[in-house]
């Protein structure tokens, strides 16, 4: 089961990334406008189906927690305007490599080991990442670096309070619902910025509902059969899942440097999680 609901997350993470892609990168909307539809869409996807799965909740489970929800916020906002600044293979490289630190280094001050075995597959991972984005990669911009250091070390934080959940929808509900004000703060500083089009925001609501909401509820479900260090490289085969995407959906060419970096990816992530280790 966890095998399942992982590879469900890891495709909704990378659908996330083809819509922001999309939406972003044509500027059919501001970034901020795209982060509060975002979350915004997304408490309401997921409001609606915690009202139908849990009328009966316990008060306990709708105490308010702000410090996840916080972190969402610092993942979500950030990113977005991290990559009007960045292009997608230096981004990805600085989003992913701050993603690993931040695990690892909660994996480890909780007392996790790492064995060789994970280490030489991360290093592989890393290596067919680094492979992957190279050609996209330039002098970054120091802002847009930044902003993206702070949404992976954000992801990353997130990520490790979701392997207590005990209530992934519960929780993700409440995470999302709580960072609304958040973003709408956040428009309301860049209001002389806003421009959306129908196409921006069908992508952002898609984003949120779909990629973001429910993905991030099969994530933390996800989350409770990972150690932290297998759940911090299982998601480096996002950017892979991400340019197979883009073949599909937006035409872009599949190329000899794709497949010999997916081939490395792949085979890290499998040599990574090859040992069994207690969970």
């Amino acid at each position: 089961m966890t095998f399942l609901l992982t590879a469900v997350a890891l495709v909704a993470f990378a659908s996330n990334s083809i819509l922001c892609r999309m939406a972003l990168g044509a500027r059919e909307i501001d970034a901020a406008s795209f982060t509060l539809v975002r979350i915004a869409s997304g408490a309401f996807t997921l409001l609606l189906i915690h009202a139908a799965i849990r009328r009966g909740a316990a008060a306990s489970e709708r105490r308010m927690r702000w410090v996840p929800a916080a972190f969402l916020f610092a993942y979500a906002a950030p990113f977005s305007f991290a990559y009007l600044q960045l292009s997608a293979g230096t981004g990805a490289l600085i989003l992913f490599a701050c993603v690993q630190a931040t695990m690892l280094i909660g994996a480890l001050r909780a007392g996790e080991r790492f064995r060789w075995l994970e280490g030489v597959g991360l290093l592989i991972a890393l290596g067919g990442l680094t492979y992957l984005v190279s050609p996209g990669l330039s002098a970054p911009s120091p802002l847009g670096s930044a902003l993206m250091a702070i949404a992976g070390i954000a992801w990353g934080l997130y990520s490790l309070r979701g392997r207590g959940s005990a209530d992934p929808l519960g929780d993700t509900t409440r995470n999302f619902v709580l960072a609304v004000p958040l973003a709408v703060l956040l428009s309301l500083a860049t209001i002389r910025g806003i421009h959306v089009s129908p196409r921006g925001l069908a992508l952002a609501a898609a984003s949120g509902a779909l990629a973001s909401g429910l993905g991030y509820t099969i994530w933390f479900a996800a989350l409770r059969g990972l150690t932290a260090i297998r759940a911090s490289v299982v998601q480096l085969l996002v950017p892979v899942l991400a340019a197979a995407g883009g073949i599909l959906f937006l035409a872009e060419t599949l190329s000899l440097r794709l497949v010999v970096s997916a081939v490395l990816i792949l085979g890290g992530v499998a040599f990574a999680i090859a040992t069994k280790r207690s969970t």
